[in-house]
């Protein structure tokens, strides 16, 4: 896995003929003729509502600077580094305090590296911070070829760390990056010094599926973990469709801008009951739309899809079992979560917040970060 160990400064350059070309798609845009009744931008229930869509959409041609945002990015030090075949992108901030504890914030699906950005100022006085891209996603491309499923990915990042000097590290991660901060456990617990999860209520929807029920729920609980599943299944076509057929969507996320920001900003939307929150009410919409910019500019909305179906054929579990010190803080917390999640209580640090959602570093940056410092200020 070490055929070479360069780690290759790395500075965001997107040519100009692809921020014309892209603002040349929107304009050009081929609109579905509107359904009546259907004119409620603030309606999720079908998908992203047309009237939305259209609005974001002339922000993102008119109104969103990607120069604004890709110098804001270039302000930290990045590298690209090939590790078993694979190019990697790698954000590296260096804390000017010496004490500070090597820490790798794993991103899942539709994020990126740009998903930390805000939260990156929060920890620096007391990090090294460390932001691998997955392959397939953002400057992580293009795919060397199949088989970068979470084992793999968590090799990699392994020796992503050990290139960058760091022994011993600590490690957060959501959604997908949950999968890799539990795998960096399990291969390397002698490295890792704890595991941080940022989860949400939505977890709830996953149970029977990915996560066993437990034993000893009433049948009331059983009653309210099933409303919660029943409401995650109607979200899950995207899903399906990149654990099985990747490629089929992939071809339209490269070639439409707007498919692509459908496809993406369907998941920043939010739910309390039955009201609706646009997804540009959830976090900001200009680091919304860089997020997406760096999926249509990189063409990864094609490979990142590849993560769902090695994944979904690899075998492995999306837990992975370890003795490392574990943390979690749940947003927008389900009161059954960790009766399902962690019915021992095994897990020390269990926060529960009111606030955010699937997307913690982007909605409540300061409520994670206070999370992850307090949770390994004990084990540091």
């Amino acid at each position: 896995m070490t055929e070479n160990n360069a780690l290759t400064p790395f500075h965001i350059d997107i040519p100009q003929a692809a921020i014309d070309d892209l603002h040349r798609r929107l304009a050009q845009t081929r609109w579905p003729h509107p359904v009546p009744g259907r004119d409620d931008d603030t309606d999720f229930s079908r998908g992203t509502p047309l009237a939305y869509l259209r609005d974001l959409a002339d922000h993102w041609r008119d109104g969103f600077d990607w120069r604004v945002h890709e110098a804001a990015l270039n302000k930290y030090e990045q590298y690209t580094t090939v590790v078993d075949g694979q190019t990697f992108h790698v954000v590296h901030v260096r804390s000017a305090n010496p004490e500070a504890t090597p820490l790798v914030l794993n991103h899942g699906w539709p994020g990126s590296f740009v998903e930390y950005q805000r939260l990156i100022p929060l920890l620096i006085d007391d990090f090294h911070i460390v932001i691998p891209s997955l392959p397939g996603f953002g400057f992580s491309t293009p795919l060397s070829g199949t088989g970068w499923e979470l084992a793999r990915t968590a090799d990699a990042y392994a020796e992503i760390l050990t290139r960058l000097g760091y022994e011993r590290f600590a490690a957060h991660g959501t959604d997908i990056g949950s999968g890799t901060t539990g795998r960096l456990a399990e291969i390397s617990p002698e490295r890792v010094i704890g595991t941080h999860i940022g989860s949400d209520g939505q977890t709830l929807g996953l149970v029977g599926e990915k996560f066993p029920y437990p034993d000893g729920l009433s049948d009331e609980e059983i009653a309210q973990v099933e409303v919660v599943r029943a409401r995650g299944a109607a979200d899950r076509g995207y899903y399906e469709m990149q654990n099985h057929r990747p490629d089929t969507i992939g071809a339209a996320l490269v070639d439409s801008p707007v498919g692509q920001l459908a496809w993406i900003a369907e998941k920043f939307k939010t739910w309390d009951g039955d009201a609706y929150r646009t997804p540009d009410e959830t976090v900001d919409r200009d680091q919304l739309l860089a997020n997406v910019s760096l999926y249509w500019f990189t063409r990864s909305g094609a490979s990142s899809a590849q993560f769902y179906y090695e994944a979904e054929h690899s075998g492995l579990s999306w837990i992975a079992p370890s003795d490392v010190p574990a943390g979690w803080a749940v947003f927008d917390a389900h009161p059954l979560l960790r009766r399902v999640m962690d019915p021992g209580n095994t897990i020390g640090h269990w926060n529960e917040f009111a606030e955010g959602g699937h997307f913690p570093a982007m909605e409540e940056p300061r409520l994670l970060a206070d999370d992850i410092r307090a949770f390994f200020r004990d084990l540091t």
